[in-house]
């Protein structure tokens, strides 16, 4: 990836009714090469910034910038990006061939051109054959694909993805997965996401940028987002989470001292603007609790008893009463020697310091 951005949202927002701004003040940045996943649940903006950076909709303020050209007002067909969506949006009186070649045909070129054009782009979704099909006969896994090769058939240098995966089977999804990122590491082309699946965004993605009421909360690598959430919700909506209420009692550089409501202190990982006497959210992944034994060398220890436990196949998920609440969920590897845990038993938990962060509120 190259370190000039592609794209670039200055001070962007957009509201549809003039009272409710549907993304608010986004700045973000798109590198040039990479995969970038707008994720967030329903109404969370991340739609309306797809359709403002493909020109289907203007923003209300600010400016967006591809290759330093400011497209703020230029028109859709004019901005030269790909577009795949979720209903693939192919014509059904056009074959495979024809519906590829489309965007070739708009632009001008010559038919021997679009026809070589159209055989490469239908040998890279590996459709070789089809070319003469309609629609309608091929499966959805394939009617994608060719949603994918007439997105790139004219060679764009950013392509945009609304869930265009969300109508196939889970199995289907998974290997269209592998396959979109297989194609943009081959080609190097830019490609923007849009999904509400976390899995989905952490399988796919150079990096996530995640959103909520319309405003960026948090953009980074997958796994720094899923390890180092900088707030309640991106560590709540990605993956599972204990979310524990405290005040800050005392911050020392990176950690803190943090005690809960019902008298607990916990050693945790201080992120931001906490300071002693602030309300925090300390947040803890439930695969970083260790459970008996494991417990023994941690920096914060308690007294736990099983309320359930719940047989996952690669997992066991251990629900616990604890620290004055009876949701405290803690997950284990189903590995040999793990023994049963039965609801009612007496454990020990514990984990390090640096696993739990502490958010400020």
């Amino acid at each position: 990836m190259s370190a000039k951005p592609l794209v670039r949202f200055t001070d962007v927002s957009k509201s549809y009714d003039g009272k409710t701004d549907a993304v608010r003040t986004l700045n973000l940045d798109v590198q040039t090469g990479e995969f970038l996943t707008l994720l967030g649940p329903s109404g969370s903006g991340k739609t309306t910034t797809l359709t403002m950076l493909a020109g289907f909709e203007q923003p209300t303020s600010g400016r967006i910038f591809v290759s330093d050209e400011d497209v703020t007002t230029v028109p859709v067909d004019k901005r030269g990006i790909g577009m795949v969506f979720q209903n693939y949006a192919l014509f059904p009186n056009m074959t495979v061939g024809e519906n590829i070649g489309f965007p070739l045909r708009v632009r001008g070129l010559a038919r021997a051109a679009i026809g070589e054009k159209v055989a490469r782009a239908l040998a890279m979704v590996r459709l070789e054959g089809l070319a003469d099909r309609r629609p309608q006969q091929l499966s959805g896994g394939q009617q994608q694909r060719v949603a994918v090769a007439r997105a790139l058939v004219f060679e764009p240098r950013l392509v945009l993805l609304d869930e265009p995966l969300g109508a196939l089977d889970r199995q289907l999804r998974e290997q269209m997965q592998y396959e979109l990122k297989q194609l943009h590491r081959r080609l190097d082309v830019t490609m923007v996401y849009v999904t509400h699946d976390q899995v989905e965004a952490m399988t796919m993605s150079d990096r996530v940028a995640v959103f909520s009421t319309g405003l960026l909360r948090q953009v980074a690598e997958p796994r720094r987002l899923y390890e180092e959430p900088e707030s309640l919700f991106v560590a709540q909506f990605l993956g599972e989470s204990n979310a524990l209420a405290a005040t800050i009692a005392q911050r020392d550089g990176a950690q803190c001292k943090a005690v809960l409501p019902t008298g607990e202190t916990i050693v945790a990982a201080a992120v931001g603007t906490c300071a002693a006497g602030g309300e925090a959210d300390l947040v803890l992944r439930p695969e970083k609790v260790a459970l008996g034994a494991a417990a023994l060398g941690c920096t914060n220890r308690f007294p736990a008893r099983v309320v359930e436990a719940t047989f996952l196949g690669d997992q066991l998920r251990v629900r616990l009463m604890t620290l004055g609440r009876e949701d405290f969920v803690i997950k284990l590897p189903n590995a040999a020697g793990q023994g049963a845990i039965e609801p009612g038993s007496a454990v020990e938990i514990g984990w390090r310091a640096e696993d739990c962060r502490a958010l400020a509120r």
